[in-house]
């Protein structure tokens, strides 16, 4: 199995990645996790996604067609997660219960401005409730607090070791103290913000797991970026 860290844009300001991530098994199904930010040219874009940074051209790289993504992990619907799901509409969404149905409700106003992105007629979501196995070797890991019903994703490798995707959980490596944190400004809730970085930070420290996070620019230059990966 294969895990392949992809950068499909970057945060104007911060200069920190937005990310997606490809797990290709043994058997040869892939697994995609998040489809990135939707491509804004304006200059005012908070996110920058360059000539070919966006999913499908990043998948292209690594020889995979759309039609080729068997399930798409959605860690949120926040738009920077899910500007590319009409791009996948063979695949099978996979979502915490919970934040599916919060994003339905309507409720909360970021996930109802990117609804366009997310709510694509013909896409098919299976949602799940808590932690939960999706193949042998990826667990989805509850993970709220950033939004309700956020999972983060485990992947044990055989040679790599395991890989635990935080995302938007721990965002970055000044987040890992559940008690001392900050709580960012888009973080919605903030006693299960650090009741999951703790959660996360001990199933790390149980498997030995590399923490991957989502938007820290100065982890992800030293981690093994696409075209590369972990195995």
């Amino acid at each position: 199995m294969r895990l392949y860290l992809l950068r499909l844009g970057t945060i104007a300001g911060l200069e920190a990645p937005v990310p997606g991530y490809l797990i290709r098994t043994d058997d040869g199904h892939n697994v995609l996790i998040d489809t990135g930010a939707p491509a804004d040219p304006s200059p005012e874009a908070r996110i920058r996604v360059d000539e070919g940074q966006d999913v499908v051209a990043q998948l292209a790289e690594l020889g995979v067609r759309p039609e080729e993504i068997g399930t798409v992990v959605c860690s949120h619907l926040d738009p920077d997660h899910s500007g590319y799901h009409a791009a996948f509409p063979g695949a099978e969404f996979v979502i915490q219960r919970a934040h599916y149905e919060l994003a339905l409700a309507g409720t909360v106003p970021r996930l109802e401005a990117a609804r366009k992105l997310w709510d694509v007629p013909g896409l098919t979501y299976r949602v799940v409730d808590g932690d939960t196995e999706l193949l042998p070797g990826v667990e989805l890991v509850e993970s709220s607090g950033h939004i309700g019903g956020h999972q983060s994703v485990l992947v044990r490798l055989a040679n790599s070791g395991p890989v635990l995707l935080a995302v938007d959980a721990i965002p970055m490596a000044a987040a890992l103290d559940p008690d001392e944190r900050p709580v960012f400004p888009f973080d919605l809730d903030e006693k299960d913000v650090r009741e999951s970085t703790r959660k996360l930070v001990a199933l790390a420290g149980r498997e030995g797991a590399l923490i991957v996070h989502g938007h820290d620019g100065k982890q992800w230059a030293g981690l093994r970026v696409a075209p590369a990966y972990y195995d």
